[in-house]
């Protein structure tokens, strides 16, 4: 039996009795405490309604019926591992490789965006037979050993850089090695790549694999100038390596214009391998690994069995097939590009208004508002960030930073977020941003003060 809801209090004080503290609580100073969610609406323990502009999970919105009705139902019937024939494994992996460019063609279901991620790195090495991966910097690609390894956003404050992994600089044309005035962005970013590739075969290594989110999440919502994976996949092909995309918080329509974040690069490049997860599922677990038939081929004749105690159940695959039918049936990716473009119109006024705001970026519902304290260099405004989120917060608006500086806002939503979310959350912005300026009255155009 249940014991009666707990005060917030009460819950904060068990949690950090029995939790572990390095699991972290959003807005540690006062967290919320939330006890039902719908749409792109979440609610707390007084019925108070915050809007979710960061659950990229929760993809279809909170609760979705459709999603609720397909798991109760196949849960009545039968949930077992795949072993069993089942039509929900293969009518799920069905769905999927019509999404995908044809030779993505062979999958593995599994429960997390790690699990998923690590599979990958084990089909790019025992594909290739070389042990060496190159990532970008400030990745982050998983909680497992394995994937900290790959992700310097957590290994720089660990154990360091393995001997086998690599660090390409970011493609951040705002921010990075090579900006908008660059002239050939593109092609001096990959041969950064190209670069690591050489000094490592000149210390004997070998590359399996370039291991990176087809748009950099964590790294600052990073929109990766096109036709930069197609150099890079050619230097890594040549090297004898793949090219793996995670597509873990981008996929599904997100990005509006396409199903998969990396057709943005264009209909010329297509990855080896690609992981899917988080939105997958709409809050289930359940995530995905797409490859080759080379590859698969090469992973069974390991002789060695490939097998998931959870990954391709029958509810698991009922679930995202609905997910799959919902962002068909209420066109979510249509939606995300007219909600997305909108925003972006409305947040790039909001850059003319306010020198705070360095660039706006993003594709669909996949946006970057990166904050700088001075226009010439650039620099993070980290604590006025987190004082913004803080204060949005306080008007029931959900939103958190991302970035090496954390100081860029980052909107994920659920993808049902609309034309009056987009208004009410932009004109919050402009009104706690006044505010601020209104603090800091010696401001320049150029600068901005500390909170």
């Amino acid at each position: 039996m249940r014991p009666a809801q707990r005060s917030r209090q009460e819950t904060l004080a068990l949690r950090r009795q029995l939790i572990g503290s390095s699991c972290k609580l959003f807005f540690s100073n006062d967290p919320v405490k939330i006890v039902k969610a719908q749409g792109q609406y979440m609610y707390d323990e007084n019925g108070r309604r915050y809007l979710d502009c960061i659950n990229n999970v929760a993809h279809v919105g909170h609760c979705h019926p459709d999603i609720v009705k397909a798991a109760h139902e196949q849960n009545q019937l039968l949930n077992t591992n795949s072993r069993y024939l089942h039509d929900n494994l293969v009518d799920y992996a069905e769905r999927l490789s019509k999404t995908l460019p044809e030779k993505l063609c062979v999958f593995y279901f599994l429960n997390s965006g790690s699990e998923a991620n690590d599979l990958a790195l084990r089909l790019a090495r025992q594909y290739t037979k070389h042990e060496d991966v190159i990532v970008l910097d400030h990745a982050y690609h998983g909680h497992l050993t394995s994937l900290i390894d790959i992700s310097p956003y957590k290994f720089r404050n660990l154990e360091g850089q393995k001997e086998w992994v690599h660090v390409a600089p970011v493609p951040d044309t705002y921010r990075g090695l090579y900006r908008e005035d660059h002239e050939e962005s593109v092609t001096a970013y990959a041969n950064e790549v190209k670069n690591i590739i050489e000094q490592a075969h000149k210390r004997g290594r070998k590359i399996a694999a370039f291991f990176v989110e087809s748009l950099p999440s964590v790294g600052g919502q990073i929109i990766p100038p096109a036709g930069y994976f197609q150099k890079v996949a050619e230097h890594i092909h040549k090297a004898g390596g793949v090219f793996i995309a995670d597509e873990i918080q981008v996929g599904f329509g997100r990005v509006g214009k396409h199903f998969w974040a990396f057709q943005l690069q264009g209909e010329d490049f297509i990855p080896d391998i690609v992981t899917m997860g988080k939105p997958i599922g709409n809050g289930h677990p359940i995530a995905c690994v797409a490859t080759t038939k080379e590859i698969a081929e090469a992973f069974a004749a390991t002789g060695v069995e490939y097998f998931n105690t959870f990954g391709g159940n029958p509810v698991s695959c009922a679930i995202g097939l609905a997910v799959l039918d919902v962002i068909e049936k209420e066109h979510l990716q249509a939606h995300a590009t007219e909600v997305g473009n909108f925003l972006m119109k409305l947040l790039k006024e909001q850059k003319i208004k306010h020198p705070i705001i360095g660039d706006v970026r993003g594709s669909g519902l996949f946006i970057g508002v990166d904050l700088i304290k001075d226009q010439a260099e650039r620099t993070p405004a980290t604590a006025e960030a987190e004082h913004l989120v803080t204060r949005l917060k306080e008007e029931y608006i959900l939103l958190s930073t991302d970035g090496p500086g954390r100081n860029v806002l980052k909107f994920k939503p659920p993808m049902c977020f609309n034309m009056e979310d987009a208004k009410f959350v932009v004109d919050t912005i402009d009104k706690l941003l006044t505010d601020m300026e209104k603090e800091c009255p010696n401001q320049s155009k150029s600068s901005t003060c500390s909170t």
